[in-house]
């Protein structure tokens, strides 16, 4: 197979920059990769956030999911989204309804980002409000950027600005800025995995997908570099990545974090040298998200490889790599209960086939193979940082809404108005414009209990800048704030209203 695939690349691109690639080799690359970024996640998630001072000491590492894949945050995002577009025949489903998918069906085992998008929903905030870091704190850094988006390259083969169009469709949901550098980096680095089998280039192309002011491209330059002076001693990169972009002494913000995480794949992914394992193996020793981060570079291996590569078990003498073919859902509402790995990647076939359509590219047979025509893209910045303060546009957007919601007669919309207003620094205003719908706007919001447990759980700088403005605005922490290392809510410390405003 790859030597077909290297003849019909020999004479793929012609004047229109039109690639021709066997429909076998590019299913095969989407099953390939859907596999690895399972594999990487699930098989991670005993390493998730277990080495944070020191590297993690995995020896040995053998793909394996016994009994089948299940439903992990890493995943089941992308494949309610996927099965939507699917099913609609869509791409790129908008705000109102992605909102509608979320209160039905995500409400349960959500964390971090995702967590505090999902509860700003309850007082009708929608996308992309609800990614904006001035209302959701966790949007500033978070990993979701990245670990959320690998899927949507799958479905676009060789047209890196393409990937990045639907994956920040979807990213944008909870995070924005730096994370959805991260979200181009990550879908073009995929898409480019279709056609190119070299570790660099793989990974010149996702910085060339990223604004070029992104904080994020440093770091991989420095992560390349290090790798270069030190080929042969990952833990010396790894300590120097952890020295010089560890952000508030491993708390939060380190361990969930764009910064080391991106560092940690690109490392990965350079000591792997092309090898599945050996890049699954430093994925989890480089720590942090690491679950997260196999994930991600599971998912370049898997394309480079392709399903029957890794499938037929790339190295002798070794366990058989047993894959049963499940993926159970254990986490999201209003959703398959029948799902296996081959019929979620036969919906992203599907959809490749709906987004090459869409791009100009077709299917026909050339010397009795079927072949995919693909127009063939450059990977560039699809989504730039902002040049301005992101506030003061807000204010101006939201200011009326602001003011006609502090005076509805819908609890909802009354309490969306303190909320906004206490994050946009409008509070003082309106409550010397009138005092009593103030109060009764802030006590429609105090008994949102989710919302009131994001803003005071767990311990980072935007997070804790933002809680300050609530308690500067009156509302009051529980006495005990939650460590960064709590996972679940705890209603108790809600049940007194006293307690929250």
């Amino acid at each position: 197979m790859i030597c077909l695939f290297t003849a019909f690349l020999e004479k793929a691109l012609a004047q229109d920059n039109t690639i021709t690639i066997p429909a076998e080799v590019v299913i095969d690359k989407i099953r390939g990769g859907l596999l690895g970024q399972i594999l990487g996640d699930l098989n991670g998630l005993s390493h998730e956030n277990r080495y944070i001072n020191e590297p993690g000491n995995v020896q040995n590492y053998v793909p394996s999911l016994p009994d089948g894949a299940w439903t992990d945050d890493d995943l089941d995002f992308e494949w309610f989204y996927i099965y939507e577009m699917q099913k609609n025949r869509e791409l790129f489903l908008d705000y109102d309804y992605i909102t509608k998918l979320w209160v039905e069906r995500v409400n349960n085992r959500v964390w971090c980002s995702n967590r505090f998008t999902r509860y700003l929903m309850d007082i009708g905030l929608k996308p992309p409000l609800t990614g904006y870091q001035e209302l959701n704190p966790w949007a500033e850094f978070n990993v979701s950027g990245q670990f959320l988006c690998e899927t949507y390259g799958l479905l676009a083969p060789a047209m890196p600005q393409t990937a990045s169009k639907i994956g920040l469709n979807y990213t944008l949901v909870a995070i924005n800025d730096e994370p959805a550098q991260t979200t181009q980096l990550v879908d073009a680095m995929v898409a480019i995995s279709f056609i190119e089998n070299d570790i660099e280039k793989i990974i010149d192309a996702g910085v060339a997908s990223m604004d070029s002011k992104s904080k994020i491209i440093p770091i991989i330059n420095d992560v390349r570099k290090w790798y270069k002076e030190y080929p042969r001693d990952w833990e010396t990169t790894r300590r120097l990545l952890k020295e010089k972009y560890t952000q508030e002494n491993g708390r939060t913000r380190d361990r969930n974090g764009s910064e080391l995480n991106t560092g940690a794949i690109i490392a990965a992914l350079l000591y792997g040298q092309g090898d599945f394992q050996e890049t699954m193996k430093h994925s989890f020793n480089f720590g942090w998200d690491a679950d997260c981060n196999a994930a991600t570079a599971g998912t370049f291996l898997g394309v480079v490889y392709g399903y029957r590569k890794m499938m037929t078990q790339p190295r002798r003498n070794e366990p058989q790599w047993l894959i049963v073919d499940r993926f159970k859902n254990t986490t999201r509402d209003n959703m398959p209960m029948d799902e296996t790995i081959t019929s979620f990647a036969d919906r992203l076939v599907e959809l490749f086939e709906l987004v090459n359509e869409k791009n100009g590219g077709t299917k026909t047979v050339e010397n009795n193979v079927v072949v995919y025509k693909i127009k063939k893209e450059s990977p560039r910045p699809i989504y730039f940082l902002p040049e301005t303060s992101r506030k003061n546009t807000l204010v101006e957007q939201l200011g009326q809404q602001i003011k006609d919601d502090l005076n509805s007669d819908q609890r909802e919309a009354r309490a969306r108005a303190a909320y906004l207003a206490i994050c946009l620094d409008m509070d003082e205003a309106l409550k010397k414009a009138n005092a009593k719908k103030w109060n009764a706007a802030c006590y429609d919001l105090s008994g949102y209990w989710k919302i009131m447990n994001n803003i005071f759980r767990g311990d980072f700088r935007t997070l804790n800048e933002l809680a300050n403005k609530f308690e500067k605005a009156g509302f009051k922490a529980p006495k005990n704030r939650y460590s960064d290392n709590d996972i679940y809510f705890d209603k108790e410390f809600w049940k007194d209203p006293k307690m929250i405003y």
